[in-house]
């Protein structure tokens, strides 16, 4: 499935400090039965966003409107927990296309990036600057570019370099997931198979 371009994404941000966020938390286990990747945004944090009647927590800081963005700013060990593609699918379905923090989850970084979130890690130092900066003005900006592989503060200039992986890079930059990849070099494999 084919999913937006990701190039340079300049945007406010949202942060949420907490630490060792996992992915029920994320998206809990009840919410997991559809199998299309719409909807899931609805119940993004579900618990944490609403009472058990299904009324918004005010103190959420998805429920402030104080903060909005493209851009989460999460806390140390996020996407822990089970495997899930689902709290990737209810990220992106609620619109962030990026997610920062200081450390991830490898199965969810990875499942970041098969489905067109860029997970930026950054030093736990960057990261605290970044959630001041959002804190004290919420109408801070940050751009994160890909193709450079840094994310700027830039109110300050201040700025980090992140590491991905090429293959992954070149999809993100393209909007391809790996079947997409595949179908786009079709005329090469039929080349390559008519040669044999």
């Amino acid at each position: 499935m084919a999913y937006d371009k990701f190039t340079i994404l300049r945007s406010t941000a949202v942060p949420l400090p907490t630490e060792n966020v996992d992915t029920d938390q994320i998206i809990p286990a009840r919410f997991l039965k559809a199998t299309e990747r719409e909807g899931f945004g609805d119940n993004l944090f579900r618990d944490w966003r609403y009472d058990v009647e299904g009324n918004p927590k005010k103190d959420f800081v998805l429920n402030d409107p104080t903060y909005s963005g493209k851009i989460l700013v999460a806390g140390k060990n996020f996407g822990s927990g089970s495997s899930r593609e689902h709290a990737v699918w209810a990220i992106y379905d609620y619109g962030f296309r990026c997610v920062v923090s200081s450390f991830f989850a490898d199965i969810f970084k990875n499942n970041c990036l098969n489905i067109g979130v860029l997970p930026v890690t950054v030093s736990a130092e960057f990261a605290n600057k970044l959630f001041a900066a959002i804190q004290s003005d919420p109408s801070t900006e940050i751009e994160v570019n890909l193709p450079e592989q840094k994310i700027k503060l830039l109110s300050t200039g201040e700025f980090e370099s992140f590491d991905i992986n090429e293959y992954k890079k070149d999809n993100m930059t393209n909007g391809f997931d790996d079947i997409d990849y595949l179908l786009n070099m079709s005329s090469e494999i039929d080349a390559f198979a008519a040669s044999n």
